[in-house]
């Protein structure tokens, strides 16, 4: 029997709510269903989930403050969030925290679900594919591309999808560059002003994990993308 996918839906409109659980219980995901911010939190806590779909403007904690309690505890399971607001700034503020997608309201249900296996398809072939090394030596730290940890002596970092992504596509980039066309296509799925921040957003987490060894860096390479240096 496939385990099916299970997804903690937060969502302050209980009518909404409850017809968008049904629609995706109807796709074959299985739905916990949560009406407030510290209720979702809760959940989280108690339940193993795969996705997290949650409202930004919620009682008790919004979608924000949840995703980032969410993502001190699991650095890794995709976050969708549902917003009525249009304002860039809040869709920025989503990716700034780790957000793989967003959707405003309204929205069709269908888009949605593309989201979602999209989402999960991309995920997958990351973790599994078998193309992929099995260690990288970046200066002083040993970067297992397995379990993405980066490992600097006694201490290692746990990295995300994405950022274990981008870290491999630097490391084994042609010519020693890395395009953000080849990044944004192969870990986005898409090529937008919001992926691209969002793109920035995870590099500069990579900088800020790198800098404990002063030899390596992160170029951006002006018009074209970016190149890993070892400075010996």
């Amino acid at each position: 029997m496939v385990k099916k996918i299970k997804i903690l839906l937060v969502e302050d409109d209980p009518n909404f709510g409850s017809i968008l659980k049904s629609y995706l219980e109807l796709a074959d995901y299985e739905v916990l269903l949560k009406t407030d911010g510290k209720q979702g939190l809760g959940a989280f806590k108690t339940y193993s989930f795969d996705l997290s779909i949650l409202d930004i403007m919620m009682p008790e904690m919004d979608g924000f403050m949840l995703a980032k309690e969410i993502r001190k505890m699991n650095n890794t399971i995709p976050l969708i969030f549902l917003t009525a607001k249009t304002l860039k700034e809040d869709v920025l503020e989503g990716f700034r925290i780790g957000a793989d997608d967003y959707l405003t309201k309204p929205f069709d249900s269908e888009v949605l679900l593309y989201k979602i296996a999209a989402i999960l398809k991309r995920n997958a072939m990351i973790a599994t594919s078998p193309d992929n090394p099995l260690s990288y030596e970046v200066g002083a730290f040993h970067f297992d591309c397995r379990f993405r940890l980066l490992k600097l002596d006694k201490t290692s970092q746990s990295l995300s999808p994405k950022e274990s992504e981008l870290l491999k596509m630097l490391c084994g980039a042609k010519d020693g560059i890395l395009t953000r066309h080849d990044a944004l296509r192969q870990i986005w799925g898409k090529e937008d002003y919001f992926t691209t921040r969002s793109m920035d957003v995870f590099m500069a987490r990579l900088r800020k994990y790198l800098k404990a060894d002063p030899s390596v860096e992160i170029l951006n390479i002006h018009g074209n993308g970016f190149r890993l240096v070892i400075n010996k």
